[in-house]
């Protein structure tokens, strides 16, 4: 991924953008010259973001939009504004989240914003990206887990939403590739990463000190670098290990 001059900026798009690891990606692609393209619910904290980016790197183009990815029926016509009007060189659906409780500890109402948010708001994105941008040399990726191909006890709803994620990103790239086609299709799946996740998994009204829960864990910034390293490779997945490393890889699914 090579640094961007100001006569050739593509977009890149994040969802999920307004913390941790989207929040994280945004300077990350903007360090590199990326105009960039912000999606999230919560338009202060895109705001914010923005004026911070924009504070370090000045001549970067910020476009926020504000958009509950688990409202379906709303994402095909904000995926059509963004894509009549940029260049997009690389899109990332990340935004997602998860509760850490047995399945039968589940209201209704977590169990379809949960299903949305995670797997069927990437279904859609991915597919109008796909349909728009097959033949072109753009990258889509979508942040995972490593609960999408592991599942722990308390985590059956969110892993079996990050499976979808694995499964249709996967398959999507060797489609793609077996086809010919220009566009690639990634899987990021982050071990324990410092975000928000924890807080909101346990309904907690204050932030989690990752070093009193984890042994070890990774920051979002170390995942913006590795979202890097994956884009910049020819992988198709991104899976961070046991040692919290990242390994690069083809397909993990059967």
């Amino acid at each position: 991924m090579i640094n961007m001059t100001k006569q050739n900026q593509p977009y890149v798009v994040i969802t999920g953008a307004s913390a941790g690891i989207g929040a994280a990606s945004a300077k990350k692609f903007a360090g590199l010259g990326y105009n960039l393209v912000l999606v999230a619910r919560r338009l202060d904290r895109l705001k914010a973001l923005k004026h911070e980016i924009q504070t370090v790197h000045a001549d970067v183009a910020v476009v926020t939009v504000q958009q509950d990815l688990a409202m379906i029926s709303d994402l095909p016509k904000m995926y059509q504004r963004i894509n009549d009007k940029y260049q997009i060189k690389v899109w990332v659906n990340n935004a997602g989240f998860g509760k850490i409780k047995a399945l039968d500890e589940y209201d209704l109402t977590e169990v379809t914003q949960m299903v949305q948010t995670n797997s069927e708001a990437v279904a859609v994105l991915t597919t109008l990206f796909t349909k728009d941008h097959e033949t072109e040399d753009v990258q889509l990726v979508n942040v995972s887990s490593r609960a999408g191909y592991h599942v722990w006890p308390n985590t059956v709803m969110y892993s079996a939403t990050k499976f979808f994620v694995g499964a249709l990103t996967e398959g999507l790239d060797s489609e793609l590739q077996r086809r010919g086609l220009a566009m690639r299709a990634k899987v990021l799946a982050p071990n324990a990463t410092e975000t928000e996740f924890q807080r909101v998994a346990k309904n907690l009204d204050h932030d989690v000190d990752y070093s009193e829960v984890f042994d070890k864990y990774n920051t979002s910034d170390g995942l913006a670098d590795f979202l890097v390293a994956l884009l910049d490779s020819d992988a198709a997945v991104g899976f961070v290990n046991d040692e919290y490393e990242l390994e690069l890889s083809g397909s993990r699914l059967p």
